[in-house]
């Protein structure tokens, strides 16, 4: 992957509090377009890495590049090509919808238009609404029209659906889907990360203990996917590391002789609990 390819590089990123050292040589890339989401325990240090690669924080030592710039020296024309959306924030509950993005678009060059942004984001009918007054679907939906109202280059996503339910939650994920941009989400909703994020890294205790998709992270715990079968009335079963290739060969093979298909993989919340278990063991042998 070349360097004009990557939206977000970080190497060996530390952050030290006092004698108390919160990230351990923290290392990752995006490359452009890419949705990251980034898991872990409270006080892994998500928030924190976040903070430094947003340039409100300033790190101990490593080295990071977010669209080519160190967050320590990233000026506002930076600034601008980034989107924030945070956990929550106040603002100003009397304005409306699209008085706030009209507002919120003149500080970038080339924003979205407030209107085309509103039906992007689903709040058509509720453009002349008091911000007060929406739900809390809809109010996410405005703040993430808030953070990619300037077309950033790379967008933040920090536990964006936090106490949702489940058709808030639904909704804010296609307007996730929808967007061409790099994404770094933080979420402690695994089925979220799951179907959100093109790569997943875990952290805890402040390093990283795992970097890939769902399924190799998968993989690297539970091994091979199990697929069992009955063919002809006697039951088989097989492992293999690609079970959706397996099983089309044995669909192209047998047909409709195959019965009673089952294909087993281990769950992304089973590989997470595993790998988090498995580090927190290492870490007191330490």
């Amino acid at each position: 992957m070349t360097s004009d390819q990557l939206a977000l590089d970080v190497a060996g990123l530390r952050m030290r509090y006092g004698s108390t050292d919160v990230l351990h040589e923290v290392t990752f890339r995006a490359r452009q377009g890419e949705v990251l989401a980034l898991l872990g325990p409270n006080g892994a240090g998500k928030t924190t890495t976040i903070e430094i690669l947003e340039g409100f924080r300033m790190r101990s030592a490593g080295r990071i590049q977010v669209l080519g710039t160190d967050p320590a020296r990233g000026d506002e024309r930076w600034r601008a090509r980034l989107g924030i959306v945070l956990q929550s924030w106040r603002d100003h509950g009397k304005w409306r919808v699209r008085e706030l993005l009209a507002h919120q678009a003149r500080y970038y060059p080339d924003p979205w238009d407030p209107d085309r942004l509103i039906d992007a984001v689903g709040l058509t009918e509720h453009a002349g609404k008091k911000i007060r007054t929406l739900s809390g679907g809809q109010r996410r939906r405005l703040d993430v029209a808030i953070g990619i109202v300037g077309r950033p280059e790379v967008l933040f996503l920090d536990e964006p659906t936090a106490a949702f339910d489940p058709v808030a939650r639904s909704d804010f994920h296609d307007v996730v889907r929808s967007l061409d941009t790099t994404i770094l989400l933080t979420t402690h909703d695994l089925d979220e990360a799951e179907k959100l994020a093109d790569r997943i890294v875990i952290l805890d205790g402040g390093r990283i203990i795992a970097d890939g998709t769902a399924a190799e992270l998968a993989r690297q715990i539970a091994g091979q996917d199990e697929v069992r079968w009955t063919l002809d009335g006697r039951r088989r079963a097989e492992s293999t590391p690609d079970s959706t290739a397996f099983v089309r060969e044995l669909f192209a093979q047998y047909g409709e002789r195959v019965r009673e298909l089952e294909v087993h993989r281990a769950s992304l919340e089973q590989t997470y609990l595993a790998l988090v278990r498995q580090a927190e063991n290492e870490g007191t042998r330490r």
